[in-house]
């Protein structure tokens, strides 16, 4: 029997192995992707290229150093959560929870906020005090507005105070918090608004709205900020069977806002005061103004019988934060242009994870990271500020050929030091290209070998800036460049 000669044995295996691939190859192409379909992130989803993921580092920096300057230690939990843990914690926003399948006996959600799992771990470790902040993921079924922050996938960053303390002192220093970041994010104009679940509560009993139709009636409320009274009003009518007369009372009250004032007019309030919870919540309100004064903030902040945060778990003080504009110089009170930070007190939360009913009383606020990251990337696109991607201090370059080993051991010399240090990837690369990739890529200085200063025992150190360079002696270049770098 003949043989057919090794080479074309090898080609007709090949050939045989290639009309497999692409066999596999079309059919993979069934299975994932349809031929001439669009490779995109999910809907609500996107990617950060460096220059977003720059800017995004500069933000929570930002954020993470005022928790830090507030005492605040940093937990994480994990993105799955049991699906039992986060039902019947958000009123109407359940429905936006990702549920998955069985995981081999376990139904699992992607979590929703990080409030409801911080409530989780104090209940399951028995922690009674602790202040801590969570930066993370969240996930929700949502429509997403992409334009104005609003992801299915996105970061919230959260400060909380759990246990026991006198009333109003946490409450405080969670709004204070608030001012220090939009303060130091320079976002411009900010109003923060205040209430209270109890005067809410205390309110809607009596307008004559029954006990079961609170948390329905509360949801309503929520929408003032995005639609007008009457589109609020007919549907707690049409869809919540409300009577046109209790959502009347509602809409002489919820219009109300101001400061200490209202407070004191509200406290007189013939049918209010008579209610023992809104009575309550009106006078740590009263409590809280006092502190904010002490603080210095109260300009921002305004007690606005509105703010209803529709989560089913806040029991005292709900608070949110909104960035204002002008709409045009004949309108003297400026808009909201979206909700940036929310948060309050939910005393009762941790109660529902333990096992024998233990409350911690918890306060806390959420910074819409987000919503502020979309505005800041506008304002960067804006001014086309260029935005460093990385933090390298100085690229170790060579005037000359044959250089390589030297700049080797030059680099490593400067990493071993801590000294954030790139070089070109190529045995020989032009003097040139070495320093117009400074340029592109804002590295400050640039670290010269050439057979002249290996003789010498100098590096030439030059300012990519001004152009400027110096000898610098091989031991003292460490030292030159950290008091340079430190200095810009």
């Amino acid at each position: 029997m003949l043989r057919p000669p090794p080479l074309l044995l090898l080609l007709t295996r090949c050939s045989a192995a290639a009309r497999r691939f692409l066999s596999a190859s079309r059919q993979g192409q069934g299975q994932g992707r349809a031929v001439g379909s669009v490779l995109k992130t999910p809907k609500g989803t996107r990617d950060h290229p460096p220059a977003q993921a720059a800017l995004r580092e500069r933000l929570l920096g930002t954020v993470v150093a005022c928790f830090k300057r507030h005492g605040a230690a940093a937990i994480d939990t994990p993105v799955l959560e049991l699906r039992e843990t986060l039902m019947g914690k958000y009123g109407d926003n359940a429905k936006l929870i990702y549920e998955l399948q069985d995981q081999g006996g376990e139904l699992l959600a992607l979590r929703y906020d990080l409030t409801v799992p911080f409530a989780r771990y104090l209940a399951m470790n028995k922690i009674t005090n602790i202040k801590r902040y969570h930066i993370a993921k969240v996930y929700r079924r949502d429509n997403p507005a992409m334009t104005r922050g609003r992801y299915r996938e996105f970061y919230q960053c959260d400060f909380d105070i759990a246990g026991q303390f006198d009333p109003m002192i946490p409450d405080a220093e969670c709004l204070k918090i608030v001012h220090e970041i939009l303060s130091d994010l320079q976002l411009g104009d900010f109003l923060i608004k205040v209430n209270d679940r109890r005067i809410l509560d205390g309110m809607f009993a009596v307008c004559g709205v029954p006990d079961s139709k609170f948390r329905t009636i509360c949801s309503s409320v929520d929408k003032l900020d995005k639609v007008p009274w009457e589109e609020v009003k007919n549907e707690m009518v049409g869809e919540k069977g409300l009577s046109p007369e209790a959502a009347d009372r509602i809409g002489e009250y919820v219009q109300l806002h101001g400061g200490l004032d209202l407070i004191e007019q509200l406290l007189q309030d013939p049918k209010l005061s008579q209610n023992k919870l809104a009575k309550e919540g009106l006078g740590d309100m009263k409590l809280l103004f006092e502190y904010l004064t002490l603080f210095g903030i109260t300009g921002k902040i305004s007690f606005d019988l509105s703010l209803a945060r529709g989560l089913d778990y806040y029991t005292g003080v709900i608070y949110e934060a909104v960035l204002l504009q002008q709409q045009n110089d004949h309108v003297e009170d400026p808009v909201s242009i979206g909700s940036v930070a929310g948060g309050g007190r939910y005393d009762g939360l941790v109660g529902m994870f333990d096992p024998k009913g233990r409350k911690v009383p918890c306060v806390g606020v959420s910074i819409g990271i987000e919503r502020i990251f979309s505005i800041l990337e506008q304002r960067v696109e804006a001014s086309e500020e260029k935005i460093r991607t990385t933090e390298t201090q100085v690229l170790v370059a060579s005037a000359q050929k044959k250089l390589l080993e030297e700049r080797l051991k030059l680099i490593s010399e400067l990493w071993d030091a801590g000294i954030k240090a790139e070089i070109l990837y190529k045995k020989n690369p032009k003097l040139l290209n070495q320093l117009q990739y400074c340029e592109e890529t804002g590295i400050p200085l640039v670290a010269i070998v050439g057979e002249q200063e290996l003789k010498d025992g100098v590096v030439k150190l030059r300012d990519v800036a001004t152009r400027e360079e110096v000898n610098i002696r091989r031991e003292n270049l460490i030292e030159e460049i950290r008091m340079r770098t430190s200095q810009l």
